[in-house]
């Protein structure tokens, strides 16, 4: 799911080499953290929100079927 991520994100933004993901788990959660250059911020979570929302539909048809929750989390870079 982390490539995923990486790979979305990279395809929307215009410094796509700062891009960068972690995947951490909390209580069985996988968490993954996404940070971007601050200029790419605003294509990454779209406008209100829709961009980085289609991302975490997407994680979460993924994550069902691994029968794991996961969560998205954009970071300020």
């Amino acid at each position: 799911m982390k490539e995923l991520v990486a790979y979305i994100a990279r395809a929307l933004v215009e410094h796509p080499e700062e891009v960068w993901v972690q995947e951490t788990t909390r209580a069985g959660r996988l968490i993954l953290e996404l940070r971007v250059a601050r200029e790419d911020m605003g294509r990454v979570i779209g406008k209100e929100g829709r961009v980085v929302n289609a991302m975490r539909t997407l994680l979460r048809v993924l994550a069902e079927r691994e029968g794991r929750p996961v969560s998205l989390d954009v970071l300020e870079p």
